[in-house]
């Protein structure tokens, strides 16, 4: 399955399609409103005001996998994420990334090595992946790596 293929719902539960993002560089995240990375949501903020004019779109996946990091309901996802980050960029329902439950999305996404040669299982919250405007994944990027390393940078204007 190419990642333009994946069917996902918004943090309202509407259907959404990641095809709406082809033509646009997109970095998707599992995120925790709990977790001791938390505070990157604001350098991703930052990324998505940066490179949102270019066809950039950071997309967050909450995630309660990990120590049950991110326990709340949509609405307080939402007021969470809008309140102490003001974030603007597009957040989806709640899912799996890990184990039998695992989304189809993180099924492809966890396939893909990062830089070192790991692939598989996400590590924790905030692990980090670039997907080209045409949909294929050209980076991953592990979860301690902050949304202003300049790897990070770099890898997202070479796909703008």
């Amino acid at each position: 399955m190419a990642v333009h293929d994946t069917s996902v719902q918004t943090l309202e539960g509407a259907a959404a399609s990641l095809g709406d993002y082809k033509g646009q560089a997109v970095l998707v995240v599992n995120v925790a409103s709990h977790c001791g990375l938390t505070p990157q949501y604001e350098g991703l903020q930052k990324l998505q005001e940066s490179y949102a004019d270019r066809g950039f779109s950071v997309l967050g996946f909450p995630c309660n996998q990990f120590l049950e990091q991110e326990p709340g309901t949509a609405d307080e996802i939402r007021e969470f994420c809008t309140i102490n980050y003001s974030v603007t960029f597009p957040l989806f329902a709640k899912i799996e990334v890990n184990g039998d439950d695992r989304h189809p999305l993180y099924a492809e996404l966890a396939a893909s090595p990062d830089a070192e040669g790991y692939s598989g299982d996400i590590r924790w919250n905030f692990e980090k992946f670039l997907v080209s405007p045409e949909g294929e994944i050209v980076g991953r990027f592990a979860p301690m790596v902050t949304p202003e390393d300049p790897a990070l940078v770099s890898a997202i204007e070479s796909s703008l």
